[in-house]
């Protein structure tokens, strides 16, 4: 049997620990329940001692983001798979069995995802991994279930059991060699994005990324930045540029960076028109960034394409912003 360890990363997430923890201890089996704390200056520590005494916690000196917490993290956990489940989540019986299996079953699987539901409006996909994710043509991101900030009523449209493009990092199963073998997540994301860029890699590399709807989790979301928080859309538009950076061919970057790069203006402009102007200096200042921070991302670029070929077979052809902002399609069967 393979062993599996849910790693929950929490900074000052007491009261969530405390709603959530209980349905991860009674629904996981044997699974491993871990919390690593990213300097928490709550009373998160005192809680899973006091409360959680079976559930193991691993410290953290300072609050290193998503991406930093995490990797330091699994350094210390032994596990065959991982499961890196948000403190935020509440799961429901039996929710890693078919996770597990398609693991178990699929040597080329190296990660799944569940479906993703709202934890406040429980019969609508949540924003984060909904049924699965995709890229457009242009590297933005969309699932099964949610289109920007659209998601649709769950109607079973998406109890499938699919290959797609990414899973979400909020509820992530993946194969602890293949974590660590990847590196890990990119840093230099902090948050947002980063488990897009670790599925490209793994599917650069010959691995496959997986959904499937036998399961639902409950997702409250938006408890690192809100939607509307500038910091949200600053990492939102600089990680979606560096990805584009880092994983097209430059036969493709050379045609679709300038229109990425117009698009994302025009959506600062949008910003601006309806009464957000610190969103729309965020994506100015997230395209000032992926600019300066260009040397480093051409070197890790450099440094991927040694051993992994470019593949943007799975991106899909459509172009979503003008789908959904001209055509007006908001599901994914329109």
């Amino acid at each position: 049997m393979p062993s599996v360890a849910v790693v929950i990363l929490n900074y000052n997430g007491e009261a969530l620990l405390r709603q959530f923890l209980p349905s991860v201890i009674q629904y996981s089996g044997d699974a491993s329940i871990i919390v690593a704390d990213n300097a928490s200056t709550d009373q998160s520590l005192s809680l899973l001692r006091t409360y959680f005494p079976a559930v193991k916690v691993i410290t953290l000196t300072e609050n290193f983001g998503f991406c930093g917490g995490y990797n330091r993290a699994l350094k210390q956990v032994e596990a065959d798979y991982y499961v890196l489940l948000n403190s935020d989540v509440e799961v429901t019986p039996d929710w890693l069995t078919p996770m597990i299996q398609l693991l178990d079953n699929h040597a080329e699987i190296a990660a799944v995802q569940p479906k993703i539901l709202s934890y406040h409006q429980r019969n609508k996909f949540e924003y984060a991994g909904a049924g699965g994710g995709f890229l457009d043509c242009l590297g933005y991101p969309y699932c099964r279930g949610r289109i920007f900030n659209y998601t649709e009523i769950d109607s079973g449209q998406y109890n499938d059991t699919r290959e797609i493009f990414w899973a979400t990092g909020a509820c992530l199963c993946i194969r602890a060699e293949l974590f660590h073998q990847q590196g890990g997540f990119d840093e230099s994301f902090f948050a947002h994005m980063e488990e897009i860029d670790l599925c490209w890699k793994l599917i650069r590399s010959g691995h496959r990324i997986y959904y499937t709807g036998q399961r639902t989790v409950f997702h409250v979301g938006a408890g690192t930045l809100s939607k509307t928080n500038p910091k949200k859309t600053y990492y939102n538009f600089r990680n979606g540029l560096t990805l584009l950076l880092k994983h097209l061919p430059l036969s493709q970057l050379i045609i679709k960076l300038p229109i990425r790069y117009f698009l994302d203006l025009m959506a600062a402009v949008k910003f601006l028109l309806e009464g957000h102007p610190r969103d729309a200096t965020a994506v100015v200042s997230a395209h000032y960034a992926a600019l300066s921070e260009l040397s480093e991302t051409l070197k890790k670029r450099r440094k991927y394409k040694k051993h992994s070929p470019f593949s943007t077979t799975q991106l899909t052809r459509r172009l979503l912003p003008f789908d959904y902002y001209i055509l007006g399609r908001r599901t994914l069967n329109q």
